[in-house]
C-alpha cells in the first residue's frame, strides 16, 4: 500500500506504508540518513527503524534538533543502567525516566552507589557509547518478560511488567547484548549519545516513592548535544550555587528556618528591611489606582466551603477546632491559604453600581498553607507567605482593558529589578472545570486578544503562547514567566478571570437598568509570595543589591581612631539624607574591614582617614571592584543619594 507524507517544504512524495524513517532519510540523501536520529509523522517521534504505516506530515529528525535533546538524554539513561551492570553484576536496575535538564536511573544494590562510583560508571558510559551498538527493538509477551526478567533476577522489572495494562504491547530494546523494558523511542545506536554528559550525583529514592518500600539509589546525569551546551549548564549551576539565597541569608545575615516553625520564616532585621523596602515599593505602584484592604486571618469553614476550597484544597488548609463552653458546640476555623473569598465579602458589603466599577481591591495579605515538608525549600517554598494580592470586578466590557492595565503594571515592576527577559502565556480551558462554554468561549476570545496586543505592543521584547489545558478550573489565565541573569526561568505573575466565586458568593452590581448583574472577577499577582520573589533577587542579583534596595546601603570605615570623630560626623550627614548606613571604627586594618563588608554585599564602603577627615572628602569602594574614588564629602552625597532612589520615584521626579 502507498501513501503520501508531506515534507517540512510542503512537498508531497508518496512511499510504501512497510517503509521505514530510515528508508525514507536515506532515500533523500546518504549524509541525511548519516545525521539522522529519529523521525517525527504528525509531530510524534518514532525509532529510525519503525515503518510509516500511515499517511501524514514527515520530518527527520538530526542529532542537533532540539527535539532530539529528550532522546539524547533517554539514551544516556540507558548507557549508564548498561554500565552499572557491567561494574557491578546483580545490581538491579528500575526505572530511568528524562527529567529537565538531565535523567536518572534506580538502582537496587546491596551496598548504595557513592559519589566516588561516578568518574568510574562515567569511564564505562564512554565505552560503551563508542562501541556504538545500534539500538534495537523487539515486541515480547508478558509471559515471556516477567520469565526473562525473572531469571535475571531483575524483580523490579517484573513488577513493572506485571503493572502494564493487559493488552498492551511490551517493547524491550537491546542495545547490544543489554537490553531493558521501555517505550521508547530511541535513536538509531548508542554511539549517537555523543560524549557530552557528566552524572551529577547520588540520593536515596524509595521504590516507586513510597517509604514502606525499600530504598534504592538514584544517579542523576545530565546530557547535551554539544561541548558548549554542557560546559553553559554547568556554569550555570556553579553560578546558580555561588547564588543560592539561602546560603548568602546567612551570609548577609537575613534570615533564618529552624524546626520548631518549619517552613516558616525567621527574618532577622537586615532581612526584614528589605522585604518592608519591596512592599514600600509595591504599594507605591498602586497607589490611585488600587485600595488596599485587609481580610481577616482565620474564618469559619462555611465560608471556605461556599467558596470551594473546602472541597479542592482541605488537605492544604491550617485548621483549628474550637469548642464552645456556653453551648459545648464545636466550630471549625482555618487560617486562610489565599485571599479571595475575603475580597468577594468585601465587594459584597454594601450595594455597588455599575458607575462604581472597576474596584481594585488589593491586600499584602499573609496565607498559611501546608507544604509537605520534603517539598520546603528556603524562601522559594514555604508554608506561611506573604502574598501581593489583589482583584478586580468590573464589567464583561471592562475585561479587556483591566487585563491590559495589569500587562502593564506587572511588567513595569519586572523591568524595575531588572527583568528584561519575559514570556507571557494564555493557559486556556482545563477539561474539569465551572462555567457555561459561553462564558469561557468569551474569555477566552478576550484574552487571545489581549495577548495579541501585548505582543504587537512590545515590539517583540515579550515573547507570548498558549498553554491549552492549563487554565484554572474557574477561568482562563496569563502566566508571566522571567528569566534572570544566569538564565534561569521563574514563573511569578498571573492575571485570572474567574467565573466561579462571585457566583458562589451571589456577588452583584446594579446596571444601568436597575438590574442585577454578575461582575467578573479577575485574580492579579505580580511578585506572587513576596517571599519566593525575595528569594529570586537574591539570586537574581547574587547578593549585589542595587543601592535603593540594600538592606545596609554604606558603611563607614575609618583607617585610623583620628578620623572617629569624622567618620560619625559623616555617618550622620547620610542618615539624615535618608541612607541606610553603618559605621566600622574597630581598631582592625582597613583591609579587614572591607573584606569583611563585602562579604556581607555591601554595596558601597566610604573610607574615611586623617586626610580625608582634613579635606572633608571620603574615598568611595564599590562592591565587587578593588578600585577606589575620591571625592568631596557633598559631591558623595548627592551622588550617592541620587544611586539609593528607587527606579519609580526617580521617574517620579523625572515626569
Amino acid at each position: 500500500m502507498m501513501i503520501d507524507l508531506e515534507f517540512p517544504d510542503g512537498s508531497i512524495r508518496q512511499y510504501e506504508a512497510t517503509a521505514t524513517g530510515a528508508d525514507v532519510a536515506g532515500g533523500i540523501s546518504k549524509s541525511l540518513l548519516k545525521k539522522a536520529v529519529a523521525y517525527a509523522l504528525d509531530g510524534e517521534l518514532r525509532d529510525l527503524a519503525d515503518p510509516l504505516a500511515q499517511a501524514g506530515k514527515l520530518e527527520i529528525i538530526t542529532r542537533d534538533d532540539p527535539r532530539a535533546l529528550e532522546l539524547i538524554r533517554h539514551d544516556a539513561a540507558h548507557v549508564m543502567a548498561e554500565a552499572v551492570q557491567e561494574i557491578w553484576p546483580g545490581t538491579q536496575v528500575t526505572i530511568g525516566p528524562v527529567i529537565e535538564n538531565g535523567f536518572y536511573y534506580d538502582f537496587a544494590k546491596e551496598t548504595p552507589f557513592t559519589p566516588d562510583d561516578l568518574p568510574v560508571i562515567e569511564k564505562k558510559m564512554l565505552e560503551i557509547i563508542r562501541r556504538n551498538a545500534p539500538f534495537t527493538k523487539q515486541v515480547w509477551s508478558r509471559e515471556k518478560a516477567r520469565e526473562v526478567f525473572a531469571s535475571k533476577g531483575e524483580a523490579y522489572k517484573v513488577e513493572l511488567v506485571d503493572a502494564i495494562p493487559a493488552g498492551q504491547d511490551l517493547k524491550i530494546y537491546h542495545q547490544g547484548e543489554w537490553f531493558d523494558l521501555c517505550r521508547g523511542p530511541h535513536m538509531a545506536a548508542t554511539g549517537q549519545v555523543g560524549e557530552h554528559f557528566k552524572l551529577m550525583k547520588v540520593a536515596g529514592a524509595y521504590w516507586r516513592g513510597d517509604s514502606n518500600n525499600p530504598m534504592l539509589t538514584r544517579i542523576y546525569g545530565t546530557a547535551w548535544a554539544t561541548a558548549e551546551q554542557l560546559n553553559a549548564y554547568l556554569h550555570m549551576l556553579e553560578e546558580a550555587e555561588k547564588r543560592d539565597h539561602r546560603r548568602l541569608g546567612r551570609e548577609m545575615d537575613l534570615f533564618h528556618f529552624q524546626e520548631e516553625g518549619p517552613g516558616v520564616v525567621f527574618w532577622h532585621g537586615k532581612g526584614w528591611r528589605i522585604f518592608q523596602t519591596l512592599v514600600a515599593y509595591m504599594r507605591r505602584r498602586l497607589e490611585h489606582t488600587y485600595e488596599e484592604v485587609n481580610a481577616p486571618q482565620v474564618l469559619d469553614k462555611s465560608l471556605w466551603e461556599t467558596s470551594g476550597h473546602w472541597g479542592w484544597y482541605r488537605d492544604n488548609m491550617f485548621q483549628v477546632t474550637v469548642a464552645s463552653e456556653e453551648t459545648e458546640d464545636e466550630r471549625v476555623f482555618a487560617l486562610k491559604p489565599m485571599n479571595c473569598p475575603g475580597h468577594v465579602m468585601i465587594f459584597k458589603h454594601g450595594l455597588k453600581s455599575y458607575r462604581e466599577l472597576p474596584i481594585r481591591l488589593a491586600e499584602f495579605g499573609n496565607v498559611h498553607r501546608y507544604e509537605p515538608s520534603g517539598a520546603l525549600h528556603g524562601l522559594m517554598r514555604v508554608r506561611g507567605f506573604t502574598q501581593d494580592d489583589a482583584h478586580v470586578f468590573c464589567t464583561d466590557e471592562q475585561m479587556a482593558a483591566e487585563c491590559l492595565r495589569i500587562n502593564d503594571l506587572i511588567l513595569s515592576v519586572y523591568k524595575d529589578f531588572g527583568f528584561e527577559e519575559v514570556v507571557v502565556k494564555l493557559s486556556t480551558r482545563p477539561e474539569k472545570r465551572v462555567g457555561s462554554d459561553e462564558l469561557w468561549d468569551r474569555a477566552e476570545s478576550v484574552m487571545t486578544d489581549v495577548l495579541k496586543t501585548i505582543e504587537s505592543q512590545s515590539e517583540g521584547r515579550i515573547k507570548t503562547g498558549i498553554l491549552p489545558g492549563e487554565g484554572a478550573f474557574y477561568g482562563p489565565k496569563f502566566e508571566y514567566t522571567l528569566k534572570d541573569a544566569i538564565g534561569r526561568e521563574w514563573q511569578c505573575g498571573t492575571t485570572q478571570v474567574d467565573f466561579n466565586l462571585p457566583e458562589r458568593f451571589g456577588a452583584f452590581y446594579i446596571d444601568q437598568a436597575s438590574d442585577k448583574r454578575q461582575p467578573v472577577m479577575i485574580h492579579r499577582a505580580i511578585c506572587g509570595s513576596m517571599e519566593r520573589f525575595l528569594g529570586i533577587l537574591i539570586e537574581n542579583y547574587a547578593g549585589h543589591f542595587p543601592l535603593w534596595l540594600a538592606p545596609v546601603q554604606i558603611v563607614v570605615a575609618t583607617i585610623t581612631s583620628e578620623a572617629d570623630s569624622y567618620g560619625q560626623e559623616v555617618a550622620d550627614i547620610l542618615q539624615r539624607a535618608g541612607l541606610r548606613v553603618e559605621t566600622d571604627f574597630r581598631n582592625e586594618k582597613i583591609n579587614y574591614k572591607v573584606r569583611e563588608h563585602s562579604l556581607a554585599k555591601v554595596p558601597v564602603i566610604l573610607v574615611c582617614g586623617r586626610r580625608e577627615a582634613e579635606e572633608r572628602s571620603v574615598n568611595i569602594r564599590r562592591l565587587g571592584s578593588r578600585d577606589q574614588e575620591a571625592m568631596s564629602l557633598d559631591a558623595a552625597l548627592k551622588l550617592l543619594g541620587d544611586e539609593a532612589v528607587a527606579p519609580d520615584l526617580k521617574r517620579a521626579a523625572a515626569e
